[in-house]
C-alpha cells in the first residue's frame, strides 16, 4: 500500500491574516483557509512533550501529511474539530521530501 493510500482523513489547513490594529495597537485578524481538502491521516499519539519557546506543551495527536505548506503558527480543522500545530517535522526518503508529521493539540 502506497503513503497516499494511507490518508484516510480530509483536514483545512489555516494561517492567520492580519487585518489591522485594535484600540491598544495589537494585531487583529481573522484565521483563513490556506490549505483546502488536504488528504492527511490523524492519529492519537499518547501524549508527548513538545517544547514550545521555554513551555512544554503535550501533544494530544500526531497528522501525517503530503510535502506541504504548514508550519507551527497554523492549526488545522478536521471534522468541525480545530487543532493547533505545535511541531512540524519533514520526512525524508532517499533524497527529497517525502511527508510531514505534525504534532498537534485541541485548541480549547
Amino acid at each position: 500500500m502506497s503513503f497516499d493510500g494511507l490518508l484516510i482523513n480530509t483536514c483545512t489547513v489555516k494561517r492567520w491574516g492580519t487585518t489591522g490594529t485594535d484600540a491598544y495597537g495589537n494585531p487583529t485578524g481573522t484565521w483563513d483557509d490556506h490549505l483546502t481538502a488536504q488528504d492527511c491521516r490523524l492519529m492519537a499519539s499518547g501524549g508527548r512533550e513538545v517544547v514550545v519557546g521555554a513551555e512544554v506543551v503535550i501533544a494530544d495527536y500526531k497528522l501525517f501529511i503530503a510535502d506541504v505548506d504548514i508550519t507551527e503558527q497554523d492549526r488545522v480543522v478536521i471534522d468541525a474539530i480545530t487543532y493547533e500545530v505545535l511541531l512540524v517535522a519533514d520526512r525524508q526518503d532517499s533524497t527529497e521530501s517525502h511527508h510531514k508529521e505534525c504534532y498537534l493539540r485541541v485548541v480549547r
